[in-house]
């Protein structure tokens, strides 16, 4: 195949090749919607300088940096967060958005609140995953008062401090998983519940609408207490070998936060094919091999790309505009995954 041509950009852009030849070098001013279609177009065919074009066009734009507090560097989930975040960037057209991402090496709230307050000397507003600690909430206040907006991911923290909420509606994600599980239990039984921390709002916030959901529909079962992992596998893993030996009767397993993966090595072990149902957050390699084995039942998936897409627009309109009286909620929909889906 053919590398396209300037001819090709100029039919693909639907304007003359002079034209394209004054947005490529900037002899004479071209005006910016009519740049901006060459720059589309440019990424769309695949011409060599497209980023070069692009550039050009974004030359006198306004230029944000945004700073991202990510968990698990080496996490497929986090891997695929911190990309999605980039590309969304990468999309904005009113301005120029540099993101810079920084992970997390533990859970410890103190290291969130570092990074949090490392990052406000260097941005304009910050996104970042943590659990709800006053070290964090002390930090966000600190960057409020900066005029550095702060903004939420998965799970919540400095509720009335912080700017924003996005993510799913951690309470209906828990009710759906209840919901799921008490469909397809072979028989009534025992469930067991693993949550990363009782810091992580978004798993209290599940676990509490994955035990209503049971109350109200679900009276039969039994939902064991809530056990934390600390978002490892390790732990995750001994924990359920540990329940399955105790509990003969364990009919159904939720993963309410993270150390699926230990989970789904526990059930693998015991080859307890579809006795057992268990349902998980977000799809990984790992997850969804487990779901095509049918080792688990359904995938609780976040969209990232919609919710940095929204993200994007939303921190944009904070630094142009200032921060809201009302710091509020963005709920994305989850999208649920099943055997019969991959």
């Amino acid at each position: 195949m053919k590398r396209p041509t300037i001819t090709d950009l100029a039919e693909a852009a639907g304007v003359s090749v002079a034209t394209v030849d004054r947005v490529l070098n900037g002899r004479l001013k071209v005006r910016e919607e009519t740049a901006r279609k060459v720059s589309e177009a440019a990424e769309r065919i695949g011409y060599h300088a497209a980023n070069a074009i692009r550039q050009r066009v974004m030359a006198d734009l306004p230029e944000y940096h945004l700073g991202v507090v990510l968990q698990k560097e080496r996490h497929a989930f986090y891997q695929s967060f911190a990309t999605e975040v980039q590309h969304a960037a990468a999309q904005m057209r009113d301005c120029r958005m540099r993101v810079t991402v920084a992970f997390a090496q533990s859970s410890e709230p103190s290291e969130v609140a570092q990074l949090l307050l490392q990052l406000g000397g260097k941005v304009q507003a910050i996104a970042a995953t943590g659990l709800d600690h006053h070290d964090v909430t002390n930090a966000v206040s600190a960057l409020r008062a900066r005029g550095v907006a702060t903004f939420s991911l998965l799970s919540d923290f400095a509720q009335g401090v912080r700017e924003g909420y996005f993510g799913t509606n951690n309470m209906k994600v828990g009710r759906n998983a209840g919901w799921v599980i008490s469909k397809l239990a072979p028989r009534p039984g025992k469930i067991a519940i693993f949550i990363g921390g009782h810091r992580y709002h978004g798993h209290t916030l599940r676990e509490a609408g994955f035990r209503a959901y049971f109350r109200e529909y679900g009276p039969e079962f039994e939902i064991l207490d809530a056990v934390v992992t600390l978002e490892t596998r390790q732990l995750t893993r001994e924990a359920l070998v540990g329940i399955m030996a105790r509990h003969p009767d364990l009919v159904g397993v939720y993963c309410a936060g993270g150390g699926m993966e230990g989970a789904i090595a526990a059930l693998r072990e015991a080859d307890v094919g579809e006795r057992i149902a268990c349902v998980v957050n977000e799809l990984t390699p790992e997850s969804r091999q487990a779901l095509l084995e049918r080792r688990i039942s359904a995938i609780f998936q976040t969209p990232l790309r919609d919710l940095c897409t929204e993200l994007m627009a939303t921190v944009v309109h904070t630094i142009e505009n200032g921060m809201a009286e009302n710091p509020g909620q963005r709920f994305v929909p989850s999208v649920i995954w099943t055997p019969e889906s991959i």
